[in-house]
């Protein structure tokens, strides 16, 4: 990550697998939390957080789907 933009050279959230989108989640949580981030890039984080938290639960989702569809056919 760049100081100037610390995302920018990420790959999209959308295209991630799940334990990827996941420790990325869990560093920029750590991150944001320990300060250690500045300010001007704060914003810009929480959104690729926000992002992978989507992604996260996107693929929950559809494993849940899955199951459930699964499930109901026996």
């Amino acid at each position: 990550m760049t100081t100037d933009n610390p995302v920018a050279a990420l790959p999209d959230p959308a295209t991630l697998p799940y334990e990827a989108a996941k420790a990325e989640l869990k560093q920029i949580v750590q991150a944001l939390e320990a300060g250690s981030i500045p300010l001007e890039n704060t914003l810009e984080l929480w959104q690729r957080g926000e992002a992978l938290a989507g992604r996260c639960k996107a693929i929950l989702d559809a494993a849940s789907a899955q199951i459930e569809a699964v499930t109901n056919q026996q």
